[in-house]
């Protein structure tokens, strides 16, 4: 299954919308990770690996909201809810070792159209196939581009019929609820392991990400084969791909540490918030008043 190779990629830079109106221009916000305090952190709780992890973090950061919040709290819930709004992609992605930088992504908040719904009112699944194959092209092209650019050419035409190139050999779909217009997608490939160098095909695990909201809308398995079109036959992995393939393996298990701790840095403040609200004794919901 071959794609043209597009001459240039298009990124869009529209910030994330903030998850509450009332903290928009709250200036005590901060992404940083001291103002997540770990005070009387007996035994952080486990993050969720759950798909929706996310929205019942946000749930619960609500409920501590509904039962009314102090100054200090407000600030401090503010600044979860930040890190939730500008930093969901890692969250949700990063903590399985997908890289969701601009320069990795292979569809960053691609839009999706109309035409692209079926009759019955949801995009159609053979659309989510299409997205995986254009950002596997894109894949490549950020190894030619940015990645390593020392061996651009070669990048390049893996993507052509020129010499060797790249073969999608099966390709297995698992979709996880049915999107619809409007949305927007972004789209991650990542090794399913480091491939041996005499290996002639490697395993890319993607991820389809709902922009609206922001889960999985499906995944994807990509058996993918390097093919030397003048030979007319299937060739080990070149080494210039396997050193970039070790370089990006090691960032990919980077990138889970990384995001775990983060995770957990976002459970600890979230029950300390918990424990300071709503789950105290003589906790009284806040109904607000009626005059």
């Amino acid at each position: 299954m071959k794609v043209r190779l597009p001459s240039s990629l298009y990124w869009p830079t529209a910030p994330a919308r903030p998850l509450l109106q009332c903290f928009k221009n709250n200036r005590a916000l901060s992404t940083s990770s001291p103002h997540l305090s770990n005070s009387n952190p007996s035994s952080p709780p486990q993050s969720n690996s759950d798909s929706r992890w996310l929205s019942s973090t946000k749930e619960r950061i609500g409920k501590c909201i509904s039962f009314g919040l102090s100054a200090p709290q407000s600030t401090k819930a503010a600044s979860i809810l930040k890190i939730l709004a500008t930093e969901w992609r890692d969250l949700v992605a990063g903590r399985e070792g997908f890289l969701v930088s601009p320069n990795r992504a292979g569809l960053l908040r691609q839009g999706v159209v109309w035409g692209e719904m079926d009759s019955m009112g949801h995009v159609n699944n053979v659309m989510y196939v299409r997205y995986a194959e254009s950002a596997r092209v894109n894949w490549a092209w950020n190894y030619a581009v940015h990645i390593d650019p020392g061996n651009r050419r070669e990048w390049i035409e893996l993507c052509t019929p020129k010499g060797d190139g790249l073969i999608l050999k099966s390709i297995g779909v698992e979709y996880k609820f049915p999107m619809t217009y409007p949305d927007h997608i972004s789209v991650f490939h990542k090794l399913r392991s480091l491939p041996s160098p005499d290996s002639s095909s490697f395993i890319l695990d993607v991820l389809i990400l709902s922009e609206l909201h922001q889960r999985p809308a499906a995944r994807c398995v990509e058996d993918i084969v390097v093919y030397d079109y003048k030979a007319g036959k299937k060739v080990n992995i070149r080494p210039f791909m396997m050193r970039a393939f070790e370089q990006t393996w090691r960032k990919q298990e980077e990138e889970k540490a990384r995001v775990e701790k983060r995770i957990q840095e976002v459970e600890s403040a979230v029950g300390e918030l918990e424990r300071e609200t709503w789950n105290r004794e003589g906790a009284v919901e806040d109904l607000g008043s009626g005059t």
